[in-house]
């Protein structure tokens, strides 16, 4: 019987002694707004890199439903990206821009009226500012589902993970010398990719969706070679905000599964962002 050797641990030294009562970490399994998804930069020192980002003027290249509905997703989690780094004033370039995709998409322009007035009023309060992005697109998906184009939404959603895994892994993460606490937000991603390509199976009517899919299914590949480990006794799982708590986790992930990811999620990306 082999004995199982973790590669990574984010357990604290000291988590099980009882002096101490360890904080537990959420890990969410469940879908969220471009918006939410940049919750993977917080605490984790991301850097302030502009070449990372879809530029806001390729903007106006996207004119399929399927390029605006994805690159919307992009540019949504690269506003949050920008609120991350407190850049604000490119953060409100990349609100219009959104905005902008969001009028191509048939998405009713006073839904980013309201915000953008209240941000002119004050454009000092970047948390107002992502709460108001949150709820835009949380209006944004509902207004698609509504009017029969739940599959925009999906590619909305679609965009919005890839690009915040796309940003993780170019900055934050460092083959040479990986930070456990990296490794688990990139692992961690496992949970949310098949969320996600359950949610996009509903769409299979649209052949856009169908060719994502199995570029997504490739990628699970590298996810599935890995497992993540928990303490018995030691994970508790809410259904109803679809998180998973825990004071921390074991992964057999190695650094050529966390390359294969980081390169394969460059190509995926930089065909989501091209025409």
């Amino acid at each position: 019987m082999e004995t199982f050797e973790p590669r990574f641990s984010t357990y604290k030294t000291d988590s099980t002694e009882n002096k101490t009562v360890p904080i537990r970490k959420e890990i969410s399994y469940g879908l969220l707004t471009p918006v939410e998804a940049c919750n993977i930069f917080k605490r984790l020192g991301v850097s302030y890199s502009k070449a990372i980002l879809n530029p806001a003027s390729n903007k106006d290249q996207y004119l399929t439903i399927s390029k605006t509905a994805i690159n919307t997703g992009i540019y949504g989690v690269d506003m949050g990206y920008l609120k991350v780094l407190g850049v604000t004033q490119e953060m409100i370039e990349y609100m219009m821009t959104i905005r902008s995709l969001s009028n191509k998409l048939g998405i009713p322009d006073e839904y980013f009226t309201d915000p953008i007035k209240r941000i002119e009023l004050d454009i000092s309060d970047p948390d107002t500012i992502l709460a108001l992005m949150n709820i835009s697109y949380f209006r944004m998906e509902d207004h698609l589902r509504a009017g029969g184009r739940e599959s925009a939404a999906g590619l909305m959603v679609m965009g919005g993970w890839v690009e915040a895994l796309y940003i993780a892994t170019q900055l934050l993460y460092n083959p040479e010398n990986p930070d456990p606490e990296v490794v688990q937000k990139i692992a961690e991603q496992k949970y949310t990719l098949t969320t996600l390509l359950s949610f996009l199976k509903n769409y299979y009517d649209d052949p856009v969706v169908v060719f994502y899919t199995k570029k997504l299914k490739f990628l699970k590949n590298y996810f599935d070679s890995f497992d993540i480990y928990f303490r018995k006794g030691d994970l508790e799982i809410d259904t109803k905000k679809q998180v998973l708590r825990s004071s921390g986790s074991e992964m057999t992930v190695t650094v050529q599964t966390l390359n294969e990811i980081r390169d394969y999620v460059v190509k995926l990306r930089t065909e989501l962002v091209a025409p």
